[in-house]
């Protein structure tokens, strides 16, 4: 940290943080927006109350690309492999078909719509996978700019709002089991996209059922389990773009510039995790404070993703992204359910 990192870069850290830090404490008043949104509205209006961003965008990049990317590392100290693979394996199979289906959506409807690739593949990873932080891991070994960051978040967050708004509703309507959470918490887990509408779809099922905590922390771990699929996706996308670019260019690019670096931090994270409560017996309210840092910094990252989106442009682009969007949520909502019929455990 050199002082001209800091001369270049702290009037656009400190606006972010200035937008970050209301739309974090609205976000917990609100949890079924999220942080997140409020934070990419009040970016995207600021913006256009700021007549010349010129001092202020060094600092802005800088969190839209990098604080993204430790928010992605940070998440990795939430994860305990050991809990997320003797609960997750119950529900893998469901969660593959989820996310099997909305990238197959997400293509097809790119070909048939005209969807941009950049903004088809981050919808359809951020749909199945989990929301933001799946947007956020991926954008960089896509190269996708801010705006095109903006439009999926934008996208995603509008159906997560309904999915954690009606799901309880559904759910009671297709006779999920009222004794246990267990039915529920995994088609929440399995079905909305982002953690903090899992939690308040979860919560509400457990408060008008009396199940205490059963729910949640089932659907937590499920969402968890969904969450680890970052790994896989995100290489199979840094290989396939090195492939494309050669073949495109034909000058190779190499597989170092592009390769998800952050995405090996956030499995050392998680190992780490792993290893301090399971070998050492640390106790894992330990990372606790680490997985508040992490959603905090997603929030302060789209707020510089809001201060670089035109909120004019987004607006008419809007529709095909949105119908794509709705059509990987009910494709992942069908396949959820059915696949729990199959299996016994609706």
């Amino acid at each position: 940290m050199n002082m001209n990192f800091i001369k270049k870069n702290w009037k656009g850290v400190l606006l972010c943080l200035m937008i970050a830090i209301p739309s974090w404490i609205l976000g917990k008043i609100f949890p079924i927006v999220g942080g997140p949104v409020f934070a990419i509205l009040l970016g995207m209006v600021i913006t256009l109350l700021v007549s010349d961003k010129s001092a202020l965008q060094s600092g802005i990049t800088f969190v839209s690309k990098k604080i993204l990317q430790y928010a992605v590392i940070l998440l990795g100290f939430g994860m305990n492999l050991s809990v997320i693979l003797q609960t997750g394996k119950q529900s893998l199979p469901i969660i593959l078909a989820t996310i099997t289906t909305s990238l197959v959506v997400a293509w097809v409807l790119h070909k048939i719509l005209h969807v941009p690739g950049k903004i088809s593949t981050l919808i359809g990873v951020g749909s199945s996978i989990c929301g933001g932080s799946a947007i956020a891991a991926t954008a960089p070994v896509i190269d996708a700019d801010d705006e095109e960051v903006a439009q999926s978040i934008s996208v995603i967050f509008f159906f997560n709002m309904l999915a954690a708004l009606f799901f309880p509703m559904l759910g009671t309507v297709l006779g999920f089991s009222q004794t246990s959470g267990e039915a529920f918490g995994i088609f929440a887990g399995t079905a909305i996209n982002d953690t903090s509408s899992v939690t308040a779809a979860a919560s509400t099922w457990d408060n008008m059922f009396a199940l205490g905590s059963a729910t949640l922390d089932k659907a937590v771990t499920v969402k968890l389990t969904r969450t680890l699929a970052i790994i896989p996706i995100t290489l199979v996308l840094a290989l396939y773009r090195t492939k494309k670019e050669k073949s495109s260019s034909g000058s190779s690019v190499s597989l170092k510039k592009i390769f998800p670096f952050f995405i090996i931090y956030f499995i050392v994270a998680s190992i780490i995790t792993t290893v301090a409560t399971n070998v050492f017996g640390v106790s894992s309210e330990f990372f606790a404070p680490i997985k508040e840092l992490s959603k905090f910094f997603i929030v302060v990252a789209m707020a510089a993703i809001g201060l670089n989106t035109n909120i004019v442009k987004l607006v008419k682009t809007g529709g095909k992204p949105i119908i794509l969007g709705l059509c990987c949520w009910v494709g992942i909502t069908a396949v959820s359910l059915i696949l729990q019929h199959v299996l016994g455990i609706w």
